[in-house]
């Protein structure tokens, strides 16, 4: 590697001090800072951006394409957790992710997945034990424990979950968090469980519990979930336990901005600068002891070059030393990628999304934009010939859920707040384990979205009478092997498609894939049928 310098005001993060100076760099590494007092410098150079919590598969992006598009916008590294992969793929997909990261500067800190599958109530793809756990942290050297999302499993002190949890902590490695809603003593008892940070906050006084029984708080702001605002003030008052995280970001939102976007607001809300970019530069180093350096002497060249403290628009972006973008533009470049994948389930006919009148009421998932967690309503039933069907006057939607892994009738449902007027809209990304999910206004148009999915073994659909359009992702039917911009490109023309015909969602497509995830309260559809996430059991969808 060359050795080279760069000029500017140094922001010393660490010692909260601005100084004008020079970086120089050799072997992708700072060798040395020199203070040139009485320069005047338009350029701030600071430590890179890190996001503390991202499922990069939810990106449709592989690991190295999703490096591309975050490094223009000053991120220099991520905390990441594969069990989107691993869910459908175990330890061949974890380590996919990890075979793919090492093919650029860009950090990438992958966890071991502590919830492959999330629950026993879908079907996954695969599994992952606790002996896979400790190879994936002795052989593979990944650094954390991911999301313990079975709660339920934490505060009832399962076997299974408590041998994950004490590999972790046997080995030193921090354990993330993943508890909605939990407050009181049952939040005191998953942190007794060495259960270190949670994103899953909601509300400020939810994060103020947790913070205060020793937790961490991510502030998540993504494509679906927008926690920000609720608890940006912890910024000032926490400065020393909080981190910022997009947690599942889409292509196009990742096109426009990431981390940077979070720091930019703060500061226009007025939190103190030193305190911002502790929240996003040095808080994920420390705690999960991150190879990431800090702009200090000795450490690796991971920093930013920006125009002010104000705007913070990116002018250039190291990795290790290298220039990976520049005034807007990626520098990396694109890595060559073999799909693999796990797709099973053959074509479905229209009569298979039909749902039989068996009463008058019914349970109805309720969604909410920019939220994960879904209410539970009990509606009239919108009923012609013995058959539901979907009641566009009172935005009650046919739901489905389809076995990608064997062939399965679909599980049906019913859902409000999509809003679709016309069409379907049906993605393989459906959390965790990676079904079909699919929402519509006729069983129909759910049943072309559906096989054009199955078609191209895992993509995002949208389909209006006759015409069906397909985003293909052949990597674990997550994930394209394409270059991120085209694929930001086109994931966007059909979100654009799924509002034309009707739906408000901020991310409708997002929004759709947390529908059959099972950890988040209150109503989800699984495959195997409805499920009241509260109370950790499935429930008959007629209520009468």
């Amino acid at each position: 590697m060359s050795s080279f310098s760069i000029c500017g005001n140094i922001v010393d993060v660490l010692h909260k001090t601005i100084f004008p100076g020079t970086v120089c760099i050799q072997g992708g590494r700072i060798h040395s800072i020199l203070r040139k007092e009485g320069q005047n410098y338009d350029q701030y150079i600071l430590p890179g951006f890190i996001d503390a919590h991202v499922h990069i598969e939810s990106s449709m992006l592989v690991p190295s394409e999703f490096a591309r598009l975050a490094t223009v916008h000053g991120t220099v590294a991520t905390v990441s957790d594969p069990h989107e992969i691993a869910n459908v793929l175990g330890l061949a997909g974890v380590r996919f992710m990890l075979a793919n990261a090492r093919q650029t500067p860009f950090t990438i800190a992958f966890g071991a997945p502590s919830c492959v599958p999330a629950t026993g109530f879908e079907t996954a793809g695969a599994e992952l034990t606790s002996a896979e756990i400790r190879q994936l942290f002795q052989q593979d050297g990944l650094t954390y424990l991911s999301e313990m999302m079975n709660f339920p499993g934490v505060l009832g002190r399962d076997p299974q979950v408590m041998a994950k949890i004490q590999i972790a902590e046997e080995m030193g490695l921090p354990i993330d968090g993943h508890a909605p809603g939990l407050c009181g003593e049952a939040a005191r008892r998953y942190a007794a469980a060495k259960i270190t940070t949670d994103h899953e906050c909601y509300t400020l006084e939810e994060a103020l519990e947790k913070l205060a029984v020793g937790m961490k708080i991510l502030i998540r702001e993504g494509s679906a979930a927008k926690n920000y605002l609720a608890l940006h003030s912890l910024i000032d008052f926490h400065p020393d336990r909080c981190m910022f995280c997009s947690d599942d970001k889409h292509p196009d939102d990742l096109v426009r901005g990431h981390i940077n976007e979070l720091v930019r607001r703060s500061l226009k809300l007025g939190h103190d600068l030193m305190n911002v970019l502790q929240v996003a530069c040095v808080n994920p180093v420390l705690h999960y002891n991150l190879n990431v350096g800090l702009l200090q002497v000795g450490d690796a060249a991971d920093l930013i070059v920006v125009n002010n403290l104000t705007e913070f628009t990116v002018q250039s972006t190291y990795c290790k030393g290298i220039l990976v973008a520049k005034a807007g533009k990626a520098l990396l470049p694109s890595v060559a990628v073999t799909p693999i994948n796990r797709f099973a389930t053959p074509q479905k006919q229209v009569a298979d999304f039909r749902l039989p009148a068996k009463g008058a009421t019914v349970r109805v998932i309720e969604a909410f934009d920019g939220q994960l967690m879904t209410a539970e309503k009990h509606l009239s039933a919108n009923i012609q010939n013995h058959q539901v069907i979907a009641d566009l006057e009172h935005d009650i939607l046919k739901l489905a859920v389809v076995n990608r892994y064997q062939n399965q009738p679909p599980a049906i449902a019913l859902i409000k707040n999509f809003r679709l007027q016309r069409g379907a809209i049906a993605s393989s990304v459906a959390h965790d384990s990676h079904n079909i999910v699919a929402v519509g206004t006729s069983d129909a148009e759910i049943c072309n979205a559906v096989n054009a999915v199955i078609a191209v073994q895992g993509g995002i659909a949208v389909a209006e009478n006759n015409h069906v359009e397909v985003l293909a992702l052949p990597v674990a039917g997550l994930m394209s092997t394409a270059d991120g911009y085209q694929v930001a490109k086109q994931y966007a023309e059909l979100d654009a498609w799924a509002k034309r015909l009707g739906s408000t969602l901020s991310a409708p497509f997002m929004t759709l894939s947390f529908m059959a995830l099972l950890v988040i309260p209150e109503l989800k559809l699984s495959d195997r049928g409805l499920f009241n996430s509260q109370d950790f059991q499935f429930v008959p969808l007629w209520i009468d």
